[in-house]
């Protein structure tokens, strides 16, 4: 017979956040980046809304986590709330026993009933399969991951992507604010390119292209002339471009696209049709 567990919304506090800063480190012992800081960034912070998430008790026991959090898309030329999922967490001696099902599902329930539309994700090798056969996400499609030469060659597409995730100038500031993260910005060709401040073997990454002159907060710097862009957008003509296919070896991760509807419209998107930069999730 299976352990009791009892599942609890998050705890937005200082108090609410430790255990679960705690779990991701137990789980995930090499990241870094899970500190109390960039978790309150994370969940807390986000101009879109706090996170939506729940947790996985057993008696005294963090169990399992799982957490989303809002964001906002143009879809199919309608601007729509939803969520991005994001960490995911299950104890070492907890395991087995479907806490991550059980939570994804009721983050989602919860999510839909504030009046998310959507839930995305972007998602590894390892745990794609689980998205896909137990939550019923659309594996869209891989992420690009272009190594190249000069300008990225972004050109306007008509009629626009089916979705985009939309980017204020609040959003931004808060995206480009990561406390584990540096990030400077390059002015080209009449847009902005957002880099990261990570290096590797003399490339920069490209989290994503803004209109000219966005960003005005974050420290310029020339633009670089090896640069990795990651990510999905119709309008990157790569076909004749100077930009090839980043090896396996270089990349953060191989990183799938994923896509749930929410809204009982039963929506599937074509990669064609969408646009998604790093940008829009943490990795980088």
């Amino acid at each position: 017979m299976s352990a009791p567990y009892e599942l609890r919304p998050l705890e937005l506090t200082t108090a609410g956040l430790a255990p679960v800063t705690d779990l991701l480190r137990l789980v995930f012992p090499g990241a870094a980046h899970f500190t109390p800081e960039v978790l309150r960034w994370q969940y807390v912070d986000n101009p879109d809304g706090p996170a939506v998430g729940f947790n996985a008790w057993s008696g005294g026991t963090l169990a399992g986590h799982y957490v989303t959090i809002p964001m906002r898309a143009m879809v199919d030329g309608v601007e729509e709330a939803g969520l991005l999922s994001l960490n995911t967490a299950t104890h070492p001696q907890h395991q087995g026993k479907g806490l991550f099902t059980r939570l994804a599902e009721a983050t989602y329930a919860a999510g839909a009933g504030q009046g998310k539309g959507f839930v995305v994700g972007v998602a590894n090798a390892n745990s794609t399969p689980g998205f896909t056969r137990k939550l019923a996400f659309q594996l869209v499609a891989p992420l690009a991951a272009r190594l190249g030469l000069g300008p990225l060659p972004w050109r306007p597409t008509a009629p626009p992507p089916r979705f985009a995730p939309l980017h204020d100038a609040d959003k931004l500031r808060w995206r480009l604010a990561h406390p584990a993260y540096r990030y400077t910005r390059a002015e080209q060709d009449g847009h902005t390119l957002l880099l990261s401040a990570r290096r590797m073997k003399g490339f920069r990454f490209v989290l994503g292209l803004e209109p000219d002159h966005a960003c005005p907060h974050l420290p310029p710097a020339a633009a670089p002339l090896l640069k990795v862009f990651i990510g999905m957008d119709p309008a990157m003509r790569w076909g004749r471009s100077l930009y090839v296919d980043l090896p396996m070896r270089l990349r953060p991760a191989p990183l799938n696209f994923i896509f749930r509807d929410l809204s009982g419209q039963g929506r599937h998107f074509d990669p064609r049709t969408v646009r998604f930069h790093a940008t829009d999730f943490d990795v980088l």
